[in-house]
């Protein structure tokens, strides 16, 4: 269910409010789980947050009781449900989290703010990019793309699924993997989520789902993801980090920095990632030497060779 805020305090982000970008965060996705089966103040309390997270994050616990139609009793006893010490840092734990909804954004206002030229802007983005290639190759351990291709090796079908920028890591892992495996299926391609939704539908246990995101995250990513897992089936993430709405819906978590100064995001070190499953796939068998031979040989006539010129 989309939630959105029929108040805006905020510009939109790039097509989103606030409120339906906070509903796709760890608390947002609590918050909306509270509205559906909570009681009936925890509902108000809910509903009136996923509508109003800007405006929350910066009213009194007097003033949201007002906003709400529940006590501050119950208020504090909400924050409590959900893990936080009492109201107060609930409210800083909103504040926080909007802080990273709004982050992408408020990067690029800083870069036109600062004296540096934009050449320093794209040096200073070189060496960001730079610093997650090196950490991402540093912190990936071999076990873990090991694991990966075992169980990408025994399943059924692998389904590979990425909406956005993430759409392209994902096409680009779907071509890679498909001469290697017997049944690699890219759901998002054309027709976004309904299609992607009617691709998924018949996922069960012998099967694998690869899912790929990178801030922003996808709602859509986060929620097909839950339902090939409430399925039965193996899920793989490859995401930016343990934070990541994904995090918690996966098997087996492939983490790719993607810090950057002015973009939303950076996917240098997650196209690094992907290309180190494929290279770890095609050298997993020595069946897959003749499968290199049968492609190469499949697509000469296409290749402009050394000699041809």
């Amino acid at each position: 269910m989309k939630i959105i805020d029929p108040n805006p305090v905020q510009a939109p982000l790039q097509g989103r409010s606030p409120g339906l970008a906070f509903s796709a965060t760890a608390l947002g996705r609590q918050l909306a789980e509270r509205q559906r089966t909570g009681s009936q103040s925890n509902r108000q309390i809910a509903d009136y947050l996923l509508r109003n997270p800007v405006r929350a994050s910066a009213a009194s616990i007097e003033e949201l009781s007002l906003a709400t139609g529940v006590s501050t009793a119950t208020l504090s006893r909400f924050a409590r449900m959900l893990g936080f010490a009492g109201f107060a840092e609930f409210r800083s734990g909103l504040a926080a989290t909007l802080q990273s909804v709004l982050h992408p954004v408020e990067k690029l206002k800083d870069s036109f703010s600062r004296s540096a030229p934009g050449g320093a802007l794209a040096a200073e983005g070189l060496e960001a990019t730079m610093s997650n290639i090196r950490a991402t190759a540093e912190a990936m351990a071999p076990g873990l793309l090991a694991t990966a291709v075992e169980r990408l090796g025994a399943a059924r079908h692998v389904y590979v699924m990425g909406f956005g920028l993430s759409a392209h890591l994902a096409g680009y892992l779907t071509l890679g993997l498909q001469p290697f495996l017997p049944a690699v299926v890219n759901i998002v391609e054309y027709g976004g989520s309904e299609v992607a939704a009617g691709k998924l539908m018949a996922v069960g246990k012998e099967d694998c789902l690869i899912a790929l995101s990178m801030p922003r995250y996808a709602r859509d990513v986060v929620q097909l993801a839950a339902y090939a897992r409430d399925r039965g089936a193996w899920v793989l993430a490859i995401t930016d980090s343990p934070a990541s709405p994904l995090a918690s819906l996966a098997d087996l978590l492939l983490l790719a920095q993607a810090n950057h100064p002015v973009l939303s995001s950076s996917s240098t070190a997650a196209l690094m990632v992907v290309e180190a499953l494929v290279a770890a796939v095609m050298s997993s068998s020595p069946d897959n030497l003749s499968h290199a031979e049968a492609l190469t040989e499949a697509i000469s006539g296409y290749l402009v060779s050394g000699s041809g010129r």
